[in-house]
């Protein structure tokens, strides 16, 4: 009787396993021996399973029922192992437990309760996940599981498709090729919508060569968890050979500028980390791995990402390539050890007093910097045509430009405030600038250097001045051309002193035979000066005349170096300093020039050196802009690009008075004196005409490129345009309504910097002021009928309508204004929406049988109406009742109505208004509270960086989540229904998504609360909500 008692019983053990502090392993082993005591398999097979069942039907994840799930799956397993250990035919008896939950949980699996098809699954994952890494099941169980959890894979719920990804991990076989398992992973990480799911594919998959582009490709995912994750997978089970380079640096540019920063930590604690251990800490090994010469941008936050994870010390202690000098031989240069000394130098310069001491083991005095740097360029190779041609010269010379630019970037690092040390660096940077072998792609960098160790302008004018003097127009020698008459005259001056000579020397010898040595001595010295005068001569006529002249070089190579060093200058000179006579003198011979030059390259560096002067003289950059206006027109791409921004770069500065005045100003001086009195309002009026006419011309040039071929041209246009826009330089609906086509084209949809530019523009713009938005209203009804007038043909007859109503009427919002702007509507009658319900009114009216009255209609139901404007709009509504046939148009005016008139406070927000009314359809005032949580982290992020109010920012978030709902096509007429789904205006959609991915997602519905609850306020509520089982089983028991 005793040893009965001591038998745990079914029941008992499920209540027991409930305990969050319970030892499983204890309770699996009394309730084995239970198991083993009995002679009724069978009965306590029926009895495991229906205690099971309680268990199943409960989908919270409820603490005491997952520590039943778990203590099921342990207990279920340990008899695996048994028979394994024995081998014995009761072991095989004993699996009979096993396989019989096996068969009971896929009986299960297809239960119309989605409770009992999450636990069936999670149960399967559990079972698998516990046995030994060398179990073996039966091929008839494997398959029946397999396709189970294949079925469970297309489960509407989440969680049951997360179980089932889960349950098949240890089914997959990566060797196989054609592997069900592999295959519908590949599919779940691209084609599921809920990110759970995707996540736990990842930390499942296999990576094999079918698998690695997918889990790739979830690093661009678009939530943050899977990202995570895709990275996590790589780091831990991807060894970094199985990547090729451009594959390796994609990752880390991408994870080391993802937005968050929890992606960030990954990339930089496990990803780096992995990789680094595969080169046994060699950092040199994995900077020649990832080709830094080719992307030095990846390479330096790389570098930085390093410094920041270990102690500074280390790395300079590892730089053992520097020598007593501080400096690296020229012989061991290369581009890995180079640029890791350059990002050290500068990662210790930006720590402040914390690197200096470290720093000033790393870097030399700028004088021994100076001679090192010239000793290098001097020894720079110039390749003539033939090894230009040859591949291995030129990428030897492309390495040599590279640790170049990093020795140069060193330069910023050292400290210039000793006056020797400086002086000798701008000297010797002087010479490296002037060496015929230094290449154009170092001049830029060089100048940038040079002027940044100068402060004033007038130095750094007359130093570039004078540099480029010297390599425009250098010092050579040249050879005088011999003169025949000079020749001559030469020859019979030395016979003539050679008569001389022999008439002295016989003189001499008449003296001394007579004895008379006064008038010797004095021959002699005449004999001697005519000898000097006769070798002198002959030294004239065996060296011909060496002349030291001024040779002006006008091939590309030169003039570019020349207008490089020019721009430079122009770049970081004072804008308030002007054109001098210095800079006057650059234009005429240089800039002007280069702009009719041979070369694209040249012409586009004149280009750009023009439209810096421009910036300096409003009058220079009026009698210029015809200039830019030709090139802009007749040259090639890339020249049209930087007069194009050129252009628009003095536009911002100036505006459009400056080009219409100082024309307005010669007219009138010339007409002056042949102007008469009752003439002058005429003259005046063609005046105004004439700029008007210039300015429509100069828009329609400008704009004109919106249209362009080049998407490089079509975004410089649009950011241009925009920015004019936003600056008050500009106001045209019409322009507006381009942009807003223009982001919704198809053809612009892989531009990403234009869309993005819009995207960003659009609120910021329209929530700025009141007058902003009246241009928007202005261009809406135009803007749709370009649209609806589409011929089926072009891209924009795929753009879809409904959605473009959308985002046009939400830009108006009278309550997305700023502060300051609101302050100013309070003065006036009607709002922006008030104008707009009539505009639209009217347009229903004209033609109320056409289709597109909808669309119409349904913008009309989302418009915040103020109460001013509520008897002129019912006047309107029911005259569009009257006309209008369409039902469902009809419906919609009537909410309108019953609104307007039932509504006391019809101008008060119009979320509040439309719960008032209890209708399904509202505006998407929710939609932007809804983007407000959803992206909140981005918003404090930013909150900062844009320094605008937090309406605006508010607003530029909605926008963001508009221009990004539909990455694929948005816009398009065949995603619509999927687009207004996603940027749905019914409240109860609109919270089921906020909720979480998937509507399913949550299986009961929790209230939202308003406020915040406190900790221990969640801590009573989770008591009262969590569930006991111990009551059903009592139930059950009775």
């Amino acid at each position: 009787m005793g040893a009965k008692k001591k038998l745990l019983q079914i029941k008992d053990a499920f209540q027991l396993a409930q305990k969050p502090h319970q030892n499983h392993a204890k309770l699996v082993v009394a309730l084995k021996s239970t198991y083993n005591e009995l002679e009724d398999k069978e009965d306590f097979h029926e009895k495991f399973i229906h205690f099971l069942k309680y268990a199943m039907i409960i989908y919270r994840r409820e603490p005491a029922v997952e520590q039943v799930i778990n203590f099921v799956a342990i207990f279920v397993t340990s008899f695996y192992q048994m028979e394994k250990e024995d081998g014995s035919e009761e072991g095989e008896e004993d699996n009979l437990l096993l396989n019989y939950v096996f068969n009971f949980l896929l009986e299960s699996h297809n239960a119309n309760s989605h409770a009992v098809r999450f636990r069936t699954c999670q149960l399967v994952n559990k079972i698998l996940g516990n046995m030994p890494e060398n179990a073996q099941i039966d091929d008839d169980l494997f398959d029946k599981i397999n396709e189970a959890m294949l079925i469970r894979l297309q489960d509407k719920f989440s969680n049951v498709r997360i179980q089932a990804v889960l349950a098949l991990s240890r089914l997959q076989d990566p060797k196989d090729e054609n592997c069900p398992v592999v295959n519908i992973y590949n599919t779940l990480l691209e084609n599921d919508s809920n990110s759970e799911v995707r996540r736990a594919v990842l930390s499942c998959i296999a990576p094999s060569a079918r698998t690695l582009p997918k889990i790739i490709g979830r690093t661009m995912d678009v939530k943050e968890a899977v990202r995570k994750q895709a990275y996590e997978v790589l780091a831990e089970k991807v060894h970094m050979r199985a990547l090729s380079i451009a594959q390796r640096v994609k990752l880390l540019q991408q994870g080391l500028n993802d937005r968050s920063d929890a992606v960030k930590e990954v990339i930089k604690k496990k990803l780096l980390q992995a990789w680094l251990q595969l080169t046994e800490g060699d950092v040199l090994e994995l900077l020649h791995r990832l080709d830094v010469e080719n992307c030095p941008e990846v390479a330096t936050p790389v570098l930085n990402a390093m410094f920041s994870s270990f102690p500074l010390q280390d790395f300079v202690q590892n730089c053992k390539n520097l020598d007593s000098r501080k400096l690296m031989q020229l012989e061991d240069l290369t581009a890995e050890n180079v640029l890791y000394w350059r990002c050290l130098c500068e990662y210790l310069k930006s720590k402040g007093e914390e690197g200096e001491d470290l720093l000033e083991q790393m870097l030399p005095e700028p004088a021994i910097y100076a001679d090192y740097l010239l000793s290098y360029f001097k020894n720079m190779p110039v390749l003539s045509e033939e090894q230009r041609e040859d591949f291995t010269c030129f990428e030897n010379l492309m390495t040599k430009e590279f640790i170049g630019q990093q020795l140069i970037h060193i330069i910023g690092c050292m400290d210039t405030t000793e006056e020797g040390g400086r002086k000798h660096l701008l000297v010797t940077l002087q010479k490296i600038l002037t060496l015929p072998t230094t290449s154009t792609a170092l001049i830029s960098l060089l100048a940038e250097r040079l002027l940044g160790i100068i402060q004033d302008d007038d130095r750094r004018i007359q130093m570039i001045a004078e540099i480029i003097s010297e390599v425009h127009e250098p010092i050579v020698t040249v050879d005088q051309p011999v003169d025949v008459a000079e020749v001559r005259k030469r020859e019979l001056k030395l016979a003539e002193i050679k008569v001389k000579l022999f008439e002295a020397k016989a003189a001499l010898e008449e003296c001394i035979n007579l004895q008379d040595f006064n008038e010797a001595s004095v021959l002699k010295e005449k004999i001697t000066e005519l000898e000097h005068r006769k070798n002198d001569l002959i030294k004239e006529a065996e060296q011909p005349e060496i002349k030291e002249i001024r040779v002006e070089k006008n091939d590309p190579e030169t003039l570019l170096k020349c207008l490089m060093m020019c721009h430079e200058l122009l770049k970081i000179m004072s804008l308030s300093k002007g054109i001098g006579p210095t800079i006057n003198e650059l234009i005429e011979s240089l800039i002007l020039p280069g702009i009719t030059n041979v070369h694209p390259a040249v012409r586009n560096m004149a280009v750009l050196c023009l439209g810096c002067c421009a910036l300096q003289d409003k009058e220079f950059a009026r009698r210029q802009l015809t200039l830019l206006l030709q090139v802009l027109q007749v040259d090639n791409i890339k020249v049209k690009l930087s007069a194009l921004k050129a252009i628009f770069d003095q536009l911002m500065l100036f505006g459009i008075e400056p080009f219409k005045a100082g024309r307005g100003n010669n007219s009138q001086s010339e007409d002056a004196h042949s102007r008469m009195e009752n003439c002058e309002e005429e003259s005046e009026r063609i005046e105004e005409e004439e700029d008007t006419a210039m300015i429509h011309n100069l828009l329609q040039l400008l704009s004109g490129f919106l249209d362009s071929e080049f998407s490089e041209l079509r975004t410089e246009a649009a950011e241009g345009i925009a920015k004019l826009m936003f600056s008050g330089r500009l106001v045209s609906a019409k322009l507006l309504s381009r942009l807003v086509l223009l982001w919704y084209n198809p053809v612009t949809e892989e531009d990403v910097r234009l869309r993005h530019c819009l995207g960003v523009f659009f609120p910021l713009f329209a929530y700025a002021n009141r007058s902003n938005q009246e241009c928007f209203e202005e261009a809406y009804l135009p803007t749709l009928q370009t649209l609806l007038n589409a011929p089926a043909t072009s891209p924009l007859a795929e753009i879809d309508v409904s959605n473009v109503s959308e985002l046009l009427v939400d830009l108006t919002r009278p309550s997305e204004l700023k502060p300051q702007s609101k302050k100013s509507q309070d003065y006036q009658d009607l709002t922006v929406h008030d104008s707009l319900a009539m505009r639209i009114c009217n347009e229903i009216l004209m033609d109320p049988t056409a289709p597109d009255v909808r669309i119409y209609a349904k913008a009309l139901n989302s418009l915040e109406l103020s109460s001013s404007s509520t008897e002129n709009v019912l006047v309107l509504l029911n005259e569009i009742l009257e006309k209008v046939k369409d039902k469902l148009c009809q419906r919609t005016i009537e909410k309108i109505k019953m609104t307007l008139t039932k509504d006391p406070n019809v101008g008060k927000d119009h979320s509040e208004r439309t719960e008032e009314m209890g209708h399904s359809e509202t505006t998407q005032e929710t939609d932007i509270t809804l983007a407000e949580n959803a992206i909140h982290n981005e918003e404090e992020n930013n909150k900062d960086t844009l320094h605008i109010p937090v309406n605006e920012a508010k607003s530029k978030a909605t926008a963001k989540l508009k221009s990004t709902r539909s990455k694929a096509g948005k816009g398009r007429r065949k995603a619509a229904a999927a687009e207004v789904r996603s940027v749905s205006r019914r409240k109860t959609g609109t919270t089921e998504k906020c909720g979480s991915e998937s509507g399913d997602e949550i299986p009961e519905s929790v209230p939202v609360s308003s406020s915040r609850p406190s900790r221990r306020a969640k801590t009573v509520a989770l008591e009262k909500t969590r569930m006991n089982l111990s009551t059903l089983l009592k139930m059950e028991a009775d």
